[in-house]
């Protein structure tokens, strides 16, 4: 018996699109405008995102009629959100999502790449996460201080959603802040047509250890690696090396018209994978495929979204964005915490993460990985010094 609601794979297929896109379109908008993208390229690579994700899950679930479900990087786009900026642009944020989707690529080709990505400790992954979360998350509080008119039906809204409708909180918020803004925004009907805009990718070595290693770092570890997860508690295997090629492939193929990463879902797995999608496990496929055909429909929608963001009073969307991530904090700020072993590398990881400092042109995530990894092993081999030897024993 569960205690889950059975929707059915169809109905449970609208509703993982639906709280997928809804919970986290702010936050990607926040992260390719921090990046330099324009309100018109933020809407291509919204699309881009939209579309690259449906037609990977289409091809994994139809496939292997497993109900994988692909997301996009939503830590990714807190990751560029939190960032800077940086030096030559969008062209070479751009670049840096090309990037991120060749080590996506390499590490289902290359285990070894895997490995060494799994050789970051946990809670250092989670700490930087955290670092880079953090000032995200501090935007509602402000915002409902600076303009507690607007922002204050959009935090209460997320407030009782959350103790009545805990799933529904961040979208009801949204929802909210969304209506204020159509009623009271001058939005143009050609504001809502869809399109892509090309931007040829440049490179350079700050964007690809600033940009492209932290977004692939939290890609994997918050994303693929919690996605493996989730599937496997509900009895799913994911075919591992294929899900990153297909992610992989179409983080690259995506980044060109402004998508930075997908990849498999972590949260919005268990809407597809669990018994919400239908009490017969070997039919909850048809959910996937549901969600990918919803994300293809709300595709057409991504620009006037962006139109309704880019019209929206000044903080009411950045509340929203925080509002979104404050779970995803919480349990990042936890894992990160837990080993007392690990504890001070992980605080000295967050701080440095959040501070947003730029060092050589690379941004803050990287320097909060270096100093995390550095205190950790400095710290463990105090440790072991400090340990007395084993004793040996005489034997008669």
């Amino acid at each position: 018996m569960t205690t889950e609601t059975d929707h059915g794979p169809v109905v449970a297929g609208v509703i993982t699109a639906v709280v997928g896109t809804s919970s986290s379109f702010v936050v990607v908008l926040a992260g390719l405008a921090a990046m330099g993208a324009t309100p018109t390229q933020a809407a291509s690579g919204l699309l881009t995102l939209c579309v690259t994700q449906a037609l990977g899950m289409l091809w994994l679930s139809l496939r292997h009629r497993l109900p994988i479900s692909l997301a996009w990087s939503t830590p990714g786009a807190a990751l560029l959100a939190s960032s800077a900026g940086v030096a030559g642009g969008w062209p070479v944020a751009v670049g840096a999502f090309a990037v991120t989707g060749v080590l996506i690529v390499l590490t289902a080709a290359l285990p070894r790449l895997g490995d060494l990505v799994a050789a970051i400790p946990p809670s250092l992954a989670k700490a930087m996460l955290a670092g880079v979360l953090l000032p995200l998350c501090v935007a509602p509080v402000t915002a409902l201080v600076d303009d507690p008119a607007v922002v204050g039906p959009v935090v209460g809204t997320w407030v009782v959603l959350l103790a009545v409708a805990r799933r529904w909180a961040v979208p009801g918020a949204l929802l909210v802040a969304l209506v204020a803004v159509a009623l009271t925004a001058d939005v143009s009907a050609d504001s809502w047509w869809p399109h892509l805009e090309w931007t040829t990718p440049q490179w350079s070595w700050a964007a690809l250890i600033g940009i492209a290693l932290p977004l692939y770092v939290v890609t994997m570890a918050s994303q693929n690696v919690p996605g493996v997860a989730v599937m496997a508690g509900f009895g799913y295997r994911v075919p591992w090396r294929e899900t990153l090629t297909v992610t992989g492939l179409g983080t690259l193929a995506g980044a060109g018209t402004g998508g930075h990463a997908i990849n498999l879902a972590a949260i919005t797995a268990a809407l597809t994978a669990g018994p919400s999608a239908g009490r017969d496990p070997s039919r909850r496929w048809i959910a996937s495929v549901t969600a990918a055909a919803t994300y293809l429909v709300i595709a057409v929608g991504s620009t006037g979204l962006v139109a309704l963001v880019v019209a929206a009073p000044g903080g009411v969307m950045q509340a929203a964005a925080g509002l979104a991530l404050l779970g995803t904090l919480a349990a990042s700020l936890s894992d990160a915490l837990a080993d007392p072993a690990d504890r001070e590398a992980a605080a000295a990881t967050v701080v440095v993460a959040a501070s947003g400092v730029t060092l050589g042109g690379v941004g803050a995530a990287f320097w909060a990985l270096v100093v995390g990894l550095a205190l950790r092993w400095v710290l463990r081999w105090r440790a072991s010094q400090a340990s007395p030897p084993p004793r040996r024993v005489r034997r008669p």
